[in-house]
C-alpha cells in the first residue's frame, strides 16, 4: 500500500479519493483476477449482488491491521481482507459482511474480528439479520493468539445474537478451522457446489494423523455437509445461485425476535379447495407417497423453499406462504424410510422447530409416522436422547402450531410429533389417519398371542384380528371422541382450514415457565 500522504502535491479531497479508490481494488487486480480464474466473485462483487441497488453503506474501509511481526510491517491493506456494512435487501435493513481473499487469504486478524463484531453489535442493537460471506483460508497464522481471540469474540456475539436476529452464512471458497464454528452457530449455512469447503482439520492433517486419503472436496465439500453431516441447509451451483437463496431464505423471516413473521399481501382465487389432495392417500396404508405433493396442494403456488433436502430425507422441514402468511412445515415423509424418526431425522426438525420459534413463524405439522426406527445402530448411537430433542423442541414452542395427521401416528412418534398432549394448538385429522400404539399386525400378535396360538388355522386367525384391531383402534375417531384430535377433514378442505385457524391463531400468546433457560438433552 502506497501511503497518500507522502505526496504532498495532493489535496486532501485527492487524498481521500485515492484512498477509496485501494480500498476498492482490495489486494490488488491481480489477486483480484485470481480469484474469476477460480470462477469465484470478489467480496465487493458479492455484495453488490446481494444488496439493493445503491443502498450498501460501508463501515471500516480504513482499517488496517496492527502487527508488525513476519513481514507484515510490510504489507498493509486498507479493510484488512473484509468488507463490512448495513444496506438492504428487498427494502429491508440489513448487516452484511463479506471475507475478501484477495488480500492475505481472507485471513482473520484482530482488526478483521473487530469490523465483523462491530456490525454484530449494530445489528442486535438495531433488530436486523446478519448475513456473513465467508471465503477465508482462516486465522492470520503471523498474528498468533490475537487472531484466535477474534474468532473467539466473534463466536461470543454469534451467541448473544442467536434468536435475537437472523443469522445466515454463505460459504464461498474455504472455511477452516476455528472459522468453521461461527457459521456452525448461526441459523441456517449456504455452499457453493465445487468451490466452498468446511472442516475442523484438513485433508493434511487428516493423512498424519489417521492415513486417510481425502480431497477437500470428500471431506468438506458442500455435497459431503448436505448430506453425510446435515451442516448445509442450502446447496447451488454457483455464487450468483447463493445468492438469491439468500434473498429467498431472508423472505419467510421477521427481522428479529419482536417481530411477527412476514404477511404479504394475497388475493384468494375462489375457494380454497384442493380436491386433489382427496385422491392423494393410497387404498394400501404400507403404500409410500411424497409428503412434498400434499405440501404443495395445501400452500400457496410455488412458495415452498425447503431446508436440508438432501439430508434425513424420512423428514421434510422448510418454509412456505399459507394465504400470504409465512408458516414453517414439518412432514415425515413416507416415501423415504416409511417415514419414520430416526436420529438424523429428529435432530435435523428439532432445530428447524427451535429457529421458527425463535422467530415467531408459526408451524405446521403433517403427520404420518409408523414409529421410531428400530435396532442396534439407532440404540447405541442415541435415538432415545436424539429423539427427545424433537421432542423438546415442540413442547417448547410457544408460536401458533397446527398438526394434520394423514396417515400414521403410531406410539411415541404419535406424541413427538406435534400431538395436542404437548401443546399444539389445533389438531386435524384426514378419514384415513391411524392413531394407534402400534400397528395393528404388532398389536393383534400382542393382544390375541394365545387365542392365535391355539386356532386351527393361526395365520386365518391372525389376519381375524388384524382386522379387529384395524376397525376399532387404526382410525381417527377415538382421539376425536377424546378431543386429541379437534376435527376430522376431508383433505380438499386442508388449505381452507388450516388458512383460518392460523388466522384465528396470530395474537396467540403464551409463556413458559420462568427460568434462566431449560437443559436441552444435547
Amino acid at each position: 500500500m502506497s501511503d497518500p500522504h507522502a505526496d504532498p502535491t495532493l489535496s486532501a479531497l485527492e487524498i481521500l479519493d485515492k484512498k477509496n479508490a485501494e480500498a476498492l481494488l482490495g489486494g490488488g487486480q491481480d489477486r483480484i483476477d485470481a480469484q474469476h480464474k477460480k470462477g469465484k466473485l470478489t467480496a465487493r462483487e458479492r455484495l453488490d449482488l446481494l444488496m439493493d441497488p445503491g443502498s450498501f453503506e460501508e463501515i471500516g474501509k480504513f482499517v488496517m491491521h496492527r502487527s508488525k511481526d513476519f513481514g507484515l510491517d510490510k504489507e498493509y491493506y486498507l479493510g484488512d481482507g473484509v468488507v463490512t456494512g448495513y444496506g438492504t435487501i428487498n427494502g429491508r435493513l440489513t448487516y452484511v459482511f463479506s471475507q475478501d481473499f484477495t488480500v492475505l487469504g481472507g485471513s482473520l486478524s484482530e482488526t478483521h474480528a473487530e469490523k465483523i463484531v462491530k456490525i454484530m453489535d449494530l445489528a442486535m442493537k438495531n433488530g436486523a439479520p446478519v448475513i456473513g460471506l465467508n471465503d477465508s483460508g482462516g486465522a492470520r497464522i503471523q498474528e498468533g493468539v490475537v487472531s484466535l481471540g477474534g474468532y473467539a469474540d466473534i463466536f461470543y456475539k454469534n451467541t448473544l445474537a442467536s434468536g435475537v436476529v437472523p443469522q445466515l452464512s454463505a460459504i464461498m471458497g474455504p472455511c477452516a478451522g476455528g472459522a468453521v464454528y461461527s457459521p456452525a452457530i448461526t441459523d441456517f449455512i449456504l455452499m457453493v457446489e465445487d468451490t466452498s469447503y468446511m472442516f475442523v482439520t484438513g485433508p493434511n492433517v487428516v493423512k498424519t494423523v489417521t492415513h486417510e486419503t481425502v480431497t477437500s472436496e470428500e471431506l468438506g465439500g458442500a455435497s459431503t455437509h448436505s448430506t453425510k453431516s446435515g451442516v448445509t441447509h442450502f446447496t447451488a451451483p454457483n455464487e450468483v445461485a447463493i445468492i438469491q437463496q439468500l434473498k429467498q431464505l431472508l423472505s419467510y423471516m421477521p427481522q428479529n425476535c419482536e417481530d411477527t413473521a412476514p404477511v404479504y399481501h394475497y388475493d384468494a382465487q375462489g375457494d380454497e379447495l384442493r380436491p386433489e389432495l382427496d385422491r392423494i392417500i393410497p387404498d394400501n396404508p404400507n403404500q409410500p407417497y411424497d409428503i412434498r405433493e400434499v405440501i404443495h396442494g395445501i400452500i400457496d403456488q410455488d412458495s415452498f423453499m425447503e431446508v436440508h433436502q438432501n439430508f434425513a430425507e424420512n423428514i421434510v422441514v422448510g418454509f412456505a406462504r399459507l394465504g400470504g402468511r409465512s408458516i414453517g412445515i414439518v412432514g415425515n415423509q413416507p416415501a423415504v424410510l416409511a417415514g419414520v424418526l430416526d436420529i438424523n431425522a429428529s435432530t435435523k426438525a428439532a432445530r428447524f422447530v427451535r429457529f421458527c420459534d425463535s422467530f415467531n413463524i408459526p408451524l405446521l405439522v403433517l403427520e404420518d409416522v409408523p414409529g421410531f426406527l428400530p435396532g442396534t445402530d439407532q440404540e447405541w448411537r442415541g435415538i432415545i436422547t436424539n429423539g427427545a430433542k424433537l421432542l423438546y423442541a415442540f413442547c417448547e414452542a410457544t408460536v401458533p402450531r397446527i398438526t394434520v395427521i394423514t396417515r400414521k401416528a403410531y406410539g411415541g412418534a404419535y406424541d413427538v410429533m406435534n400431538s395436542k398432549h404437548i401443546g399444539a394448538d389445533m389438531n386435524y385429522a384426514w378419514p384415513t389417519a391411524e392413531i394407534a400404539v402400534m400397528g395393528a399386525k404388532g398389536a393383534a400378535e400382542i393382544i390375541f398371542k394365545r387365542e392365535i396360538a391355539a386356532a386351527d388355522d393361526p395365520e386365518a386367525k391372525l389376519q381375524e384380528k388384524v382386522d379387529e384391531y384395524q376397525r376399532k383402534f387404526a382410525t381417527p375417531y377415538r382421539a376425536a371422541h377424546r378431543g386429541f384430535v379437534d376435527e376430522v377433514i376431508l383433505p380438499s378442505q386442508t388449505r381452507q382450514k388450516l388458512i383460518r385457524a392460523f388466522k384465528m391463531l396470530e395474537n396467540k400468546v403464551d409463556q413458559l415457565p420462568r427460568k434462566k433457560h431449560g437443559n436441552i438433552p444435547l
